[in-house]
């Protein structure tokens, strides 16, 4: 089951709930008892596909020491 994070507005804690994808939306209670909470935004990075991912560096245009510029 998907774990969603989540802020407490009145508290400012942050935590997690295992829940069903369909009611990652739902309103969530904080561990203190308060209800004026949001979900956040999680960064997932999905492979689709099984191929290996190519490192970055200057021969593959993706990037090196400074954003994929040339440093020297």
């Amino acid at each position: 089951m998907p774990r969603y994070e989540y802020r407490c507005r009145t508290c400012d804690d942050t935590f997690e709930l295992s829940r069903p994808m369909a009611e990652s939306g739902d309103p969530a209670v904080c561990p203190a008892g308060h209800d004026d909470t949001v979900k956040m935004l999680s960064a997932v990075a999905v492979a689709v596909g099984g191929g290996a991912a190519a490192p970055a560096g200057p021969s593959s245009g993706g990037g090196g020491c400074c954003g994929g510029g040339c440093c020297g």
